[in-house]
């Protein structure tokens, strides 16, 4: 171990004799979903995705086809906001309810070939009642032109409580984090991924876990409660014995965060932590997102990406976002400038894109398989249990024709 890590290590509180004993006694079911990576190719037990697959000439095999799935353990421990996100049929927020719709519906997402999701432990941008996330406009039924540069993916400008900086409508802002500001887990969040990971082992989905997310990440109180958390959460993780995670330490690092250590230059002090934490000769897979193709358009490391050469060198698999203007020539120079950043053969997965056109013969979705990049559907949508897949209350039924459109092109191209 290197110094550094060493010392960064011994800084953190050691785990309480009562949480060393339940690892020590507690011992995890068989998994039966075991995710690896190859070169540049996502194997499920030892098999390649869509094994055997090509698409208009393209390769298919190997890649995870995903959906933005972030508020599968929503709740809001803000009293002052927790209306927002009521049940149109019952006037109440329910946030098990929530989570078993979410896992009443993964198998339907199975079905069509999407065989993973990200989920994050401290949510996304919930818009809520008109707040539709960080301005990214609706999109027409059937389609949909996605976010316009500035939107989804564009810099916050607000600092403060709600409002257009990107954490729903103004006023106070939401609590929702599975992590507590010492960087401790709270158990009833965790006790909603237990579910929501359990049904993806069993359906042989993957999940992409995201850790932090700007707006929440400040409630963490200083630096050593960031790396308790990440401790605390890749830790969990591993106990419960999960081989079909993936995780992603942030979103979007290079936008908004409060904490140093969560930004780009010290990302892989985190992503190392990450993997030293080992049960028998396995650790987890990390990365981090970088904002869409227009984010952070000056002083970039490569013309065409906002991601750095120390993330994606860094990183054992390179996630990308399709934010900005529904542009694929855009979308394939960015998934090329981050795959160049990482000066090696790793998996590009797109896990963010809210640009559709799925019925025509130009999309995002068949720009990125074309540069063999997985890709993964997103839409803010508001709170009103009809569309979108991230304001809540979130209807995770495949049922709006943007959703339709996007499963049914997911199939086309798997084959499944």
């Amino acid at each position: 171990m290197k110094r550094r890590d060493f010392l960064s290590m011994a800084a953190l509180p050691a785990l309480s004799p009562l949480l060393r004993r339940q690892r020590a006694s507690t011992r995890p079911p068989a998994r039966r979903t075991d995710l690896t990576i190859r070169d540049d190719a996502f194997y499920i037990n030892g098999r390649p995705t869509y094994a055997g697959r090509t698409f208009n000439g393209k390769k298919i095999e190997g890649l995870l086809m995903n959906t933005r799935m972030v508020q599968g353990i929503f709740d809001d421990l803000n009293p002052e906001t927790a209306s927002r996100w009521v049940y149109p049929d019952t006037g109440k927020w329910d946030p098990e309810r929530n989570t078993n719709e979410f896992v009443a519906a993964m198998g339907e997402w199975a079905r069509y070939g999407v065989l993973a999701f990200t989920i994050n432990l401290q949510g996304g941008t919930p818009g809520g009642q008109g707040g539709r996330g960080r301005g990214a406009a609706a999109a027409p039924p059937g389609g949909g032109a996605g976010a316009a540069p500035g939107g989804a993916g564009a810099p916050d400008a607000a600092r403060g409580p709600g409002g257009p900086g990107g954490r729903g409508p103004a006023g106070p802002m939401v609590e929702n984090t599975a992590i507590d500001p010492d960087g401790n887990l709270r158990p009833a969040y965790m006790a909603r991924l237990q579910r929501i990971l359990d049904h993806a082992d069993e359906l042989g989905m993957a999940a992409i876990v995201g850790y932090f997310y700007f707006g929440q990440d400040q409630r963490l109180k200083d630096e050593a409660a960031v790396k308790r958390g990440v401790l605390n959460a890749t830790n969990w993780i591993l106990d419960h014995g999960y081989t079909n995670v993936l995780v992603e330490i942030n979103n979007e690092c290079n936008i908004s965060y409060d904490h140093d250590i969560l930004k780009p230059p010290r990302l892989p002090e985190l992503f190392d932590l990450v993997r030293q934490q080992t049960r028998g000769n396995r650790h987890l897979m990390v990365s981090s997102s970088f904002g869409g193709t227009t984010s952070s358009p000056t002083g970039r490391e490569h013309p065409d990406t906002p991601a750095t050469a120390s993330v994606s060198k860094n990183a054992d698999f390179l996630l990308v976002h399709g934010n900005g203007p529904n542009d694929p020539d855009l979308l394939r120079r960015c998934i090329a400038g981050t795959r160049a950043l990482a000066a090696g053969r790793k998996p590009v997965l797109v896990n963010e894109d809210p640009n559709f056109h799925f019925t025509e013969s130009e999309n995002h979705l068949l720009a990125s398989v074309g540069e063999y990049a997985s890709w993964g559907y997103y839409e803010q949508g508001q709170s009103n249990y009809r569309d979108g897949y991230q304001s809540p209350p979130v209807n995770w039924g495949i049922n709006t024709d943007n959703k339709k459109q996007f499963f049914e092109l997911a199939q086309k191209v798997t084959g499944v």
